[in-house]
């Protein structure tokens, strides 16, 4: 369908717009706007809730184990724990790249997902099976969903040799970004961790994604040192932290001085509210302070934990309760979160509901926006550049 008008939906002010729609971008939206549309399918969703499309701007898409039978977690909790876990289940499942990051694709769409920032593992066992399984499914799904790949070296860098040159071809291939993983004490070697990582950026002219999960004063020195990196190296601007926990396990006044950094050298900051005994950063105050923030669904499903699931309503509630955020407004800035700061971090060029934008929102029934957070109702309909990808909770593509 070319055109559509869609009547009567509701935006977060509260107020009741129609969209029209022409070759998958939005040409006109507010009051009677489609007054006059001729010519196409006018549908008319009675005051359900609009959305922009949904973004996930930190997971893991080829690591789930959905539709794969239940796998039994009993895994110890250190992290590399974890990682020498998930390399095990992978040889002894013989993962299918491609299908799983389908599968999670499918799920994301379903759920009102329109782009996707997902981190790929890298190393000397999987050499680059993950990067080509993601790609296929990006192209299986260019009409549906926009994934962002980063190229990522979960299972270490330095310490595991043709890693680095594994990156390299990856980025020659086609991921998009690049990635990095607790330089102090996954490498235990910081400035060779982060020099070879923007090395690598530098060349190929892409942006950088560092997991930091290191508490405390370590991860504070490696901000420190990711920061001096982005200045120097006239990164500003293009440098993501994801976890960064160290902003939730420092005294206030260690903090204070790190998000200067931050905010010197634009770093933004990945934070999903993740459970566990861990201090998160806490986001009303980054916020507040003027951070740039963005959030993801990270593992869904998989050998780390099966708690997680690619819907960012949910993440959005899970957010708002890690951070003791209760009043609407603060839960409306999560949701701002998960939809417009997403698109900014990640460079989606035109996003939003205005007119000129591509054609990519959900809706949702239910009383208000924070409502729709809270209840994490089905959504009616998902939207991707004009094409109708999901209805009523289920995945059209």
């Amino acid at each position: 369908m070319d055109s559509q008008a869609i009547r009567n939906v509701v935006r977060m002010d509260g107020s009741t717009i129609d969209l029209v729609v022409q070759n998958g971008v939005i040409t006109a939206a507010g009051p009677d706007a489609a007054r006059d549309f001729t010519g196409g399918e006018i549908i008319d969703v009675q005051g359900k809730l609009l959305f922009p499309g949904l973004i996930d701007a930190h997971t893991h898409m080829e690591k789930t184990l959905i539709g794969l039978g239940w796998h039994r977690n009993e895994v110890g909790p250190t992290l590399i724990a974890m990682i020498e876990n998930e390399r095990r289940v992978r040889r002894e499942e013989q993962i299918d790249f491609h299908a799983q990051s389908l599968l999670h694709a499918r799920h994301a769409i379903a759920t009102g997902t329109t782009h996707i920032r997902t981190h790929v593992d890298i190393d000397t066992e999987s050499k680059l099976k993950t990067l080509h399984g993601v790609q296929r499914t990006r192209e299986d799904l260019a009409k549906a969903l926009d994934i962002q790949i980063v190229a990522f070296p979960q299972s270490g860098m330095l310490i595991r040799p043709g890693t680095v040159e594994l990156l390299e071809a990856a980025l020659s291939e086609g991921a998009d970004l690049i990635g990095g993983l607790d330089p102090c004490s996954m490498d235990r070697d910081p400035a060779g961790h982060l020099d070879t990582i923007f090395g690598l950026a530098g060349k190929y002219d892409v942006d950088v994604d560092i997991h930091l999960h290191e508490p405390g004063e370590l991860g504070a020195f490696s901000i420190e040192l990711i920061a001096e990196r982005t200045r120097v190296l006239g990164y500003r601007g293009r440098v993501t932290i994801s976890h960064a926990f160290a902003l939730g396990s420092v005294d206030p006044m260690r903090r204070d001085g790190l998000v200067e950094l931050l905010l010197e050298n634009d770093i933004a900051i990945m934070s999903h509210g993740p459970g566990g005994h861990r201090m998160v950063p806490d986001i009303k105050y980054l916020r507040s302070r003027g951070v740039r923030l963005c959030a993801g669904n990270d593992g869904v499903q998989d050998t780390w934990s099966p708690l997680q699931r690619p819907d960012m309503l949910e993440r959005a509630y899970i957010m708002a309760y890690r951070n003791n955020l209760r009043r609407d407004d603060d839960i409306e800035d999560v949701i701002d979160i998960v939809t417009y700061g997403n698109a900014q971090v990640m460079g989606v060029e035109g996003y939003g509901l205005e007119p000129g934008s591509p054609a990519d929102f959900v809706l949702v029934d239910g009383e208000t926006h924070v409502e729709a957070v809270v209840t994490r109702r089905p959504r009616d309909l998902v939207m991707k550049r004009g094409n109708i990808v999901a209805r009523n909770g289920e995945c059209l593509v």
